[in-house]
């Protein structure tokens, strides 16, 4: 029980943190170099709960992430669909954390700001987010799966893991918002308008479609020596 309360924290931290730089940090109006600021938070708060909650549950903070731990034969099934539903818990609270404090605020913007798509800016279709997305969880769980393991773990693990983090918001927030998470994706789109909702499959599967190979790549090949 303590681990799957420590991912609820976790993914809260991480939503609200890294949503909140959109919404109340305002550096969603500051794009494209705002996206720097994005990507720092969500990072950061990444790297915070590594070493948080990392002693406690692994701090995954993401079901495709428990994903690609589940299928590299790191952790038992059982506790793959808890992990998951405390992960889009904390994510829900988070983001309905953020859509309280824009209500009837001039100074924080509305959690739709964070939520993610492809067709708002009008910069990608849909099968290009859908690759990037993949692409992107797929780099993402293996450097989480490398870093981790028995062999190669370092106590600057969570650093690394943070610091991809904000590569790949860099290069994919212009193009979906950056996910790679399904949990993040969910929160915000819960309190957001029908766009929002109706583009959320996609970013649910392509992280998993992602994790899961990252998953098998990891542990038929990559980590066959760890």
């Amino acid at each position: 029980m303590k681990a799957y309360v420590a991912e609820c924290f976790g993914t809260f931290c991480l939503v609200f943190l890294g949503c909140a730089s959109v919404t109340a940090g305002g550096f969603g109006n500051l794009l494209p170099l705002g996206g720097l600021g994005i990507a720092v938070s969500f990072g950061v708060a990444v790297i915070a709960m590594a070493y948080a909650v990392g002693p406690v549950s692994g701090a995954h903070l993401n079901p495709a992430v428990t994903a690609g731990v589940f299928l590299a034969g790191r952790m038992p099934l059982k506790d793959v669909v808890p992990y998951m539903v405390a992960q889009i818990a904390g994510a829900v609270i988070a983001a309905a954390a953020l859509w309280g404090m824009a209500k009837g605020s001039d100074a924080v913007a509305p959690i739709s700001r964070a939520a993610n798509g492809w067709e708002g800016a009008g910069l990608s279709p849909m099968p290009t987010a859908f690759a990037l997305e993949a692409l992107g969880t797929f780099i993402f769980v293996t450097v989480i799966l490398g870093v981790t393991a028995k062999k190669h773990r370092t106590p600057l693990s969570g650093m690394v893991i943070g610091l991809t983090l904000i590569a790949i918001h860099l290069c994919l927030i212009p193009v979906t918002g950056t996910s790679v998470n399904p949990a993040r994706s969910v929160g915000p789109a819960l309190f957001s308008g029908a766009r929002e909702m109706n583009q959320l499959w996609l970013f649910i599967a392509a992280p998993f479609v992602g994790a899961g190979v990252a998953g098998i790549v990891a542990k038929t090949t990559l980590m066959e020596r760890t």
